[in-house]
């Protein structure tokens, strides 16, 4: 289909040209050489960098390639219309933020099917030139200010992750010093002094850790966890870290126990696919916690196999305990980071966080339920293995 564009204004060629300090790349996609000339030159005008490409194909070879500032693209087109390559772009995660303008000459219908598979906007032929201009400006903003925004969270997490790569390196060292003062390997210290390097060992090995946490944190979140998929026996690795926590549930007289009677009678073995390391973390982050806030009763972990809202065959695992509960206004900021609950032995805020980054990355769920003065039931849902 051609394209028409409307006059520009008589005094458009007496007004100063002013060019942007970055140049712009604008892609073009039409299968009509003289409608991607006409843009190309008219857009030129303005300062902006043009590329043009004459079917879907071309141009999605070209984004993939050198991703544009900017893609202008006709729906009608032989082939592959402007519709599947919109799809295609939207679907293409690894790509940075790309602003889609389509070209149309149908109606609202078409205009609602292109914002919906993710366009941006959209200009309608006869095309007025102001307005392309205008609309061609507009799209151009918002992708910078999308690409700062971009920037500042990578320059965040990069400076997160050398702070706390930095803040190890004397943490572990203090540690190994500390430890070489407990046993005696540089003299004998004072016995007044024992129980001030204790103090001294376990407030390093505490910071130490929330430094740990903090760095897999912002591992997650900035794409950078490289996760070691494999066949992982869940109910026992679940066994596995029950015995190591055991010892401190004798300390506190609670009673901690795993039930998985359900799981045995529904005759599953309970395998995952998952790191083996982070789902660990996951069990011992939960039943830690359960452990650290009850003062009273038990710590009851069960396994079983159902569905839930996502997952159609799961191995289930709860976590119930006979703690204080949490508040119902505190249970939806529960997982998000830095959120600390009312309680006085609450933590950084960043455990449960990480919790559901690591399942959430297993394809599964994690949820709470929980009733002040009662308890707590935390569950998560991970996918069988077929």
């Amino acid at each position: 289909m051609s394209l028409s564009l409307s006059p520009q204004p008589t005094n458009m060629s007496q007004t100063p040209l002013t060019r942007p300090t970055r140049v712009d790349r604008i892609l073009v996609v039409d299968d009509l050489p003289d409608n991607c000339f006409l843009i190309q030159t008219l857009l030129q005008q303005e300062g902006y960098h043009i590329d043009i490409a004459n079917s879907g194909t071309a141009a999605l070879s070209y984004i993939e390639a050198t991703p544009p500032d900017l893609l202008l693209l006709d729906v009608m087109m032989p082939g592959m219309d402007g519709y599947e390559v919109t799809r295609r772009i939207r679907q293409h995660t690894g790509l940075p933020f790309l602003p889609i303008l389509l070209i149309t000459a149908h109606d609202q219908p078409s205009v609602v099917r292109g914002l919906d598979i993710g366009a941006d906007e959209f200009i309608r032929k006869p095309i007025e030139f102001d307005e392309l201009v205008a609309r061609v400006r507009s799209l151009l903003r918002l992708k910078h200010s999308v690409d700062e925004r971009d920037l500042i969270a990578r320059q965040r997490e990069d400076f997160v992750s050398r702070l706390t790569h930095d803040l190890r390196t004397p943490l572990v060292a203090a540690d190994r010093m500390l430890t070489l003062f407990q046993q005696g390997a540089l003299g004998e210290p004072p016995a007044a002094m024992g129980e001030a390097i204790n103090t001294m060992i376990r407030s390093n090995q505490n910071l130490l850790t929330m430094v740990n946490l903090l760095l897999e944190v912002y591992r997650y979140e900035a794409g950078r966890k490289t996760l070691n998929f494999t066949a992982v026996n869940l109910p026992e690795l679940v066994e596995t870290v029950i015995a190591e926590l055991q010892p401190l549930a004798i300390e506190k007289n609670l009673t901690l126990t795993l039930d998985q009677t359900v799981l045995q009678r529904q005759q599953v073995l309970g395998t995952v696919m998952g790191d083996r390391i982070e789902l660990r973390r996951v069990i011992t982050n939960l039943l830690g916690n359960a452990l650290k806030f009850t003062d009273i009763g038990s710590v009851t972990v069960r396994l079983s196999v159902n569905s839930s809202k996502s997952i159609s065959n799961a191995i289930v695992l709860e976590v119930e305990d006979t703690g204080p509960g949490i508040a119902i206004a505190d249970q939806p900021k529960l997982f998000e980071s830095f959120i600390t609950g009312s309680h006085r032995r609450s933590g950084s805020g960043l455990g449960l966080h990480l919790s559901r980054q690591i399942v959430e990355a297993h394809h599964g769920e994690i949820t709470v339920k929980s009733d002040v003065g009662k308890g707590s039931l935390f569950t998560v849902c991970l996918p069988l293995q077929s």
